[in-house]
Protein backbone atom coordinates (compact mmCIF):
# COMPACT_ATOMS: atom_id res chain seq x y z
CA UNK A 1 0.00 0.00 0.00
CA UNK A 2 1.46 3.58 -0.96
CA UNK A 3 1.61 6.13 1.28
CA UNK A 4 -1.30 8.00 -0.09
CA UNK A 5 -3.39 5.05 0.13
CA UNK A 6 -2.43 4.13 3.48
CA UNK A 7 -3.27 8.03 4.22
CA UNK A 8 -6.37 8.07 2.35
CA UNK A 9 -7.55 4.58 4.28
CA UNK A 10 -6.85 6.53 8.00
CA UNK A 11 -8.61 9.11 7.00
CA UNK A 12 -11.85 7.37 5.79
CA UNK A 13 -11.43 5.45 9.08
CA UNK A 14 -10.93 8.70 11.10
CA UNK A 15 -13.90 9.68 9.22
CA UNK A 16 -16.11 6.63 10.35
CA UNK A 17 -15.07 6.54 14.03
CA UNK A 18 -16.34 10.13 14.28
CA UNK A 19 -19.79 9.37 12.39
CA UNK A 20 -20.61 6.30 15.23
CA UNK A 21 -18.89 7.46 18.44
CA UNK A 22 -21.46 8.78 21.06
CA UNK A 23 -24.45 7.38 19.40
CA UNK A 24 -26.33 4.85 21.17
CA UNK A 25 -26.80 1.66 18.90
CA UNK A 26 -29.08 -0.90 19.33
CA UNK A 27 -28.46 -3.96 17.50
CA UNK A 28 -30.95 -7.42 17.31
CA UNK A 29 -29.99 -10.65 17.24
CA UNK A 30 -26.54 -9.50 18.81
CA UNK A 31 -25.51 -12.43 20.77
CA UNK A 32 -23.44 -14.12 18.15
CA UNK A 33 -21.91 -13.72 14.83
CA UNK A 34 -22.57 -10.69 12.98
CA UNK A 35 -24.68 -8.80 15.40
CA UNK A 36 -21.78 -9.49 17.71
CA UNK A 37 -18.96 -8.00 15.59
CA UNK A 38 -20.90 -4.71 14.78
CA UNK A 39 -21.29 -4.35 19.10
CA UNK A 40 -17.32 -5.19 19.24
CA UNK A 41 -16.69 -2.13 16.14
CA UNK A 42 -19.33 0.38 17.55
CA UNK A 43 -17.65 -0.05 21.27
CA UNK A 44 -14.15 0.24 19.88
CA UNK A 45 -15.41 3.26 17.40
CA UNK A 46 -16.43 5.37 21.09
CA UNK A 47 -20.49 4.58 20.75
CA UNK A 48 -22.63 2.90 22.85
CA UNK A 49 -24.47 -0.66 22.39
CA UNK A 50 -27.52 -2.66 23.47
CA UNK A 51 -28.16 -5.93 22.53
CA UNK A 52 -30.84 -7.84 21.91
CA UNK A 53 -31.93 -11.21 21.57
CA UNK A 54 -34.26 -14.37 21.56
CA UNK A 55 -31.81 -16.19 23.27
CA UNK A 56 -31.69 -14.88 27.19
CA UNK A 57 -28.89 -16.73 28.07
CA UNK A 58 -26.65 -16.22 25.04
CA UNK A 59 -27.44 -12.76 24.86
CA UNK A 60 -26.55 -12.30 28.54
CA UNK A 61 -23.43 -13.97 28.21
CA UNK A 62 -22.71 -11.06 25.19
CA UNK A 63 -24.02 -8.06 27.02
CA UNK A 64 -21.10 -9.57 29.87
CA UNK A 65 -18.42 -10.10 27.65
CA UNK A 66 -18.99 -6.28 26.35
CA UNK A 67 -19.46 -4.72 29.04
CA UNK A 68 -22.82 -3.53 27.58
CA UNK A 69 -26.50 -3.93 28.01
CA UNK A 70 -28.72 -7.23 27.09
CA UNK A 71 -31.90 -8.44 26.98
CA UNK A 72 -34.03 -10.45 25.90
CA UNK A 73 -36.07 -9.51 22.52
CA UNK A 74 -38.72 -11.65 20.06
CA UNK A 75 -38.51 -9.66 16.86
CA UNK A 76 -41.65 -10.80 15.64
CA UNK A 77 -43.39 -9.45 18.70
CA UNK A 78 -44.39 -5.76 18.45
CA UNK A 79 -45.10 -5.79 22.60
CA UNK A 80 -41.60 -6.91 22.99
CA UNK A 81 -39.76 -5.19 20.28
CA UNK A 82 -41.24 -1.82 22.58
CA UNK A 83 -40.20 -3.29 25.98
CA UNK A 84 -36.29 -4.08 24.77
CA UNK A 85 -36.39 -0.28 22.82
CA UNK A 86 -37.46 0.99 26.55
CA UNK A 87 -35.25 -1.17 28.57
CA UNK A 88 -32.44 0.86 25.71
CA UNK A 89 -33.42 4.11 26.42
CA UNK A 90 -33.97 4.08 30.32
CA UNK A 91 -30.28 2.38 30.82
CA UNK A 92 -28.06 3.46 27.66
CA UNK A 93 -29.59 6.88 26.60
CA UNK A 94 -32.24 7.72 23.65
CA UNK A 95 -31.51 5.28 20.33
CA UNK A 96 -29.84 7.04 17.72
CA UNK A 97 -29.41 3.95 15.45
CA UNK A 98 -31.37 0.37 15.38
CA UNK A 99 -29.64 -2.41 13.66
CA UNK A 100 -31.86 -4.97 12.92
CA UNK A 101 -29.64 -8.12 11.90
CA UNK A 102 -31.92 -10.79 13.41
CA UNK A 103 -32.31 -13.32 11.11
CA UNK A 104 -32.55 -16.90 10.00
CA UNK A 105 -31.51 -19.14 7.00
CA UNK A 106 -32.85 -21.95 6.20
CA UNK A 107 -31.80 -24.21 2.97
CA UNK A 108 -32.98 -26.72 0.70
CA UNK A 109 -36.08 -27.72 -1.50
CA UNK A 110 -38.77 -25.93 -0.93
CA UNK A 111 -41.38 -28.51 -1.26
CA UNK A 112 -39.89 -30.18 1.34
CA UNK A 113 -40.15 -27.08 3.75
CA UNK A 114 -41.96 -27.32 6.69
CA UNK A 115 -45.10 -24.49 7.22
CA UNK A 116 -43.90 -24.03 10.35
CA UNK A 117 -40.19 -23.35 9.34
CA UNK A 118 -41.40 -21.27 6.22
CA UNK A 119 -43.48 -18.47 8.84
CA UNK A 120 -40.79 -18.00 11.41
CA UNK A 121 -38.62 -17.28 8.43
CA UNK A 122 -40.49 -14.87 7.29
CA UNK A 123 -41.60 -13.24 10.75
CA UNK A 124 -38.24 -13.06 11.87
CA UNK A 125 -36.14 -11.85 8.47
CA UNK A 126 -38.86 -9.49 7.20
CA UNK A 127 -41.92 -8.88 9.77
CA UNK A 128 -39.38 -8.81 12.74
CA UNK A 129 -37.36 -5.85 10.22
CA UNK A 130 -40.72 -4.00 9.88
CA UNK A 131 -41.93 -3.49 13.27
CA UNK A 132 -38.67 -3.36 14.39
CA UNK A 133 -38.45 -0.31 12.35
CA UNK A 134 -41.79 1.23 12.99
CA UNK A 135 -40.71 1.03 16.42
CA UNK A 136 -37.74 2.75 16.30
CA UNK A 137 -39.03 5.26 13.63
CA UNK A 138 -41.70 6.36 15.50
CA UNK A 139 -39.78 7.59 18.60
CA UNK A 140 -37.03 9.14 16.38
CA UNK A 141 -39.40 11.28 14.68
CA UNK A 142 -40.34 12.40 17.86
CA UNK A 143 -37.07 13.36 18.62
CA UNK A 144 -36.32 14.68 14.88
CA UNK A 145 -33.45 12.44 13.92
CA UNK A 146 -32.35 9.02 13.97
CA UNK A 147 -31.05 5.57 11.64
CA UNK A 148 -32.09 2.66 11.34
CA UNK A 149 -29.79 -0.08 9.41
CA UNK A 150 -31.21 -3.52 8.39
CA UNK A 151 -29.35 -6.62 7.43
CA UNK A 152 -30.15 -7.79 4.23
CA UNK A 153 -28.28 -10.23 1.71
CA UNK A 154 -26.89 -10.44 -1.48
CA UNK A 155 -29.81 -13.23 -1.89
CA UNK A 156 -32.17 -10.47 -2.05
CA UNK A 157 -31.25 -9.75 -5.18
CA UNK A 158 -29.12 -13.43 -6.40
CA UNK A 159 -32.09 -15.82 -7.14
CA UNK A 160 -30.57 -18.85 -5.53
CA UNK A 161 -32.81 -22.40 -5.62
CA UNK A 162 -32.99 -23.54 -1.75
CA UNK A 163 -32.77 -20.32 -0.56
CA UNK A 164 -36.35 -19.66 -1.72
CA UNK A 165 -37.88 -18.28 1.05
CA UNK A 166 -35.02 -16.47 2.54
CA UNK A 167 -34.41 -14.78 -0.66
CA UNK A 168 -38.06 -13.38 -0.73
CA UNK A 169 -37.43 -11.75 2.70
CA UNK A 170 -33.98 -10.34 1.97
CA UNK A 171 -35.59 -8.92 -1.25
CA UNK A 172 -38.74 -7.52 1.03
CA UNK A 173 -35.92 -6.16 2.93
CA UNK A 174 -34.15 -4.02 0.60
CA UNK A 175 -36.96 -2.81 -0.90
CA UNK A 176 -38.84 -1.77 2.38
CA UNK A 177 -35.50 0.36 3.33
CA UNK A 178 -35.66 2.10 0.34
CA UNK A 179 -39.14 2.69 0.36
CA UNK A 180 -39.14 4.16 4.00
CA UNK A 181 -35.68 5.94 4.07
CA UNK A 182 -37.80 8.15 1.22
CA UNK A 183 -40.88 8.42 3.00
CA UNK A 184 -39.28 9.07 6.16
CA UNK A 185 -36.48 11.62 5.08
CA UNK A 186 -38.62 14.67 5.36
CA UNK A 187 -38.44 13.71 9.41
CA UNK A 188 -35.03 13.76 9.56
CA UNK A 189 -34.59 9.91 9.90
CA UNK A 190 -33.06 7.65 7.32
CA UNK A 191 -33.23 3.86 6.64
CA UNK A 192 -30.67 1.98 5.00
CA UNK A 193 -29.64 -1.70 3.94
CA UNK A 194 -26.58 -3.44 4.16
CA UNK A 195 -26.30 -6.75 1.87
CA UNK A 196 -23.88 -9.20 3.16
CA UNK A 197 -22.30 -11.62 1.49
CA UNK A 198 -22.35 -15.17 2.60
CA UNK A 199 -20.83 -14.96 6.32
CA UNK A 200 -18.72 -17.11 8.37
CA UNK A 201 -21.51 -17.91 10.83
CA UNK A 202 -23.63 -20.56 11.29
CA UNK A 203 -26.14 -20.21 8.79
CA UNK A 204 -23.39 -20.77 5.96
CA UNK A 205 -22.94 -24.28 7.85
CA UNK A 206 -22.76 -27.16 5.90
CA UNK A 207 -22.32 -25.38 2.38
CA UNK A 208 -19.86 -25.96 -0.42
CA UNK A 209 -18.64 -22.43 -1.23
CA UNK A 210 -16.51 -21.86 -4.25
CA UNK A 211 -14.52 -19.27 -5.82
CA UNK A 212 -17.85 -18.00 -7.44
CA UNK A 213 -19.76 -17.54 -4.02
CA UNK A 214 -17.23 -16.74 -0.78
CA UNK A 215 -18.44 -16.71 1.95
CA UNK A 216 -16.47 -13.11 3.77
CA UNK A 217 -15.68 -13.16 7.81
CA UNK A 218 -18.07 -10.57 10.20
CA UNK A 219 -15.92 -8.08 10.23
CA UNK A 220 -16.33 -6.83 6.83
CA UNK A 221 -19.62 -6.90 7.24
CA UNK A 222 -19.11 -4.86 10.70
CA UNK A 223 -17.57 -2.56 9.05
CA UNK A 224 -19.49 -1.60 6.27
CA UNK A 225 -22.60 -1.19 8.57
CA UNK A 226 -19.75 1.56 10.59
CA UNK A 227 -19.56 3.19 7.22
CA UNK A 228 -23.07 2.54 6.69
CA UNK A 229 -23.46 4.72 10.35
CA UNK A 230 -21.22 7.49 9.72
CA UNK A 231 -22.48 8.50 6.06
CA UNK A 232 -26.11 7.34 5.82
CA UNK A 233 -25.89 5.85 2.97
CA UNK A 234 -29.36 3.98 1.69
CA UNK A 235 -27.47 0.81 0.51
CA UNK A 236 -24.38 -0.83 0.75
CA UNK A 237 -22.90 -4.11 -0.50
CA UNK A 238 -20.59 -6.11 2.04
CA UNK A 239 -17.90 -6.30 0.74
CA UNK A 240 -18.53 -3.78 -1.10
CA UNK A 241 -16.87 -5.29 -4.41
CA UNK A 242 -20.28 -7.01 -4.88
CA UNK A 243 -21.88 -3.44 -5.96
CA UNK A 244 -22.59 -5.41 -9.05
CA UNK A 245 -25.12 -7.70 -7.46
CA UNK A 246 -27.65 -4.55 -7.70
CA UNK A 247 -27.77 -4.79 -11.63
CA UNK A 248 -28.98 -8.29 -11.26
CA UNK A 249 -32.84 -7.24 -11.22
CA UNK A 250 -32.03 -6.13 -14.50
CA UNK A 251 -30.38 -8.88 -16.22
CA UNK A 252 -32.32 -10.78 -18.54
CA UNK A 253 -33.67 -14.12 -17.10
CA UNK A 254 -31.73 -16.59 -19.69
CA UNK A 255 -28.31 -14.90 -18.36
CA UNK A 256 -28.92 -15.45 -15.19
CA UNK A 257 -29.91 -18.89 -14.78
CA UNK A 258 -26.58 -19.51 -17.70
CA UNK A 259 -24.50 -17.44 -14.89
CA UNK A 260 -26.13 -19.16 -11.57
CA UNK A 261 -24.89 -22.69 -14.05
CA UNK A 262 -21.53 -21.38 -13.96
CA UNK A 263 -21.05 -20.36 -10.77
CA UNK A 264 -23.19 -23.56 -9.26
CA UNK A 265 -25.33 -21.22 -7.03
CA UNK A 266 -28.37 -23.49 -8.68
CA UNK A 267 -27.26 -26.09 -6.68
CA UNK A 268 -25.41 -25.16 -3.60
CA UNK A 269 -28.13 -24.61 -1.33
CA UNK A 270 -30.40 -27.86 -2.73
CA UNK A 271 -27.51 -29.93 -1.46
CA UNK A 272 -26.34 -28.42 2.00
CA UNK A 273 -24.90 -31.21 4.24
CA UNK A 274 -27.51 -31.29 6.42
CA UNK A 275 -25.21 -33.66 9.09
CA UNK A 276 -22.89 -30.62 9.56
CA UNK A 277 -26.13 -28.27 9.70
CA UNK A 278 -27.29 -30.15 11.89
CA UNK A 279 -27.12 -27.57 15.38
CA UNK A 280 -27.94 -24.76 13.59
CA UNK A 281 -31.24 -26.61 11.96
CA UNK A 282 -32.33 -27.17 15.56
CA UNK A 283 -31.33 -23.74 16.82
CA UNK A 284 -33.40 -22.14 13.83
CA UNK A 285 -36.42 -25.17 14.18
CA UNK A 286 -36.40 -23.69 17.42
CA UNK A 287 -37.07 -20.62 16.09
CA UNK A 288 -33.78 -18.81 17.44
CA UNK A 289 -33.68 -15.05 16.03
CA UNK A 290 -29.28 -14.98 15.79
CA UNK A 291 -27.31 -14.57 12.31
Amino acid sequence: MSILDRFSSEHRLAQTRAGVSGKVVAITGGARGIGFEIAEQVLAAGGLVALGDIDGDAVGKAAADLGVEGAELDVTDAASFERFLDVVEERVGPIDVLVNNAGIMPVGSFLDYDEALIRSTIEIDFLGVILGTRAAARRMVTRGGGQVVNIASVAGRLAAPGLSVYNGAKSGVIEFSETLDFELAPHGVSVSAVLPSFTKTGLVTGLKTNAFVKTVDTDIVGREVLTTIATRRTRAMAPASLRWVDMMPMTPIGLKRRLAKFAKTDTIFLHADQSARADYSKRIGQVSHSD
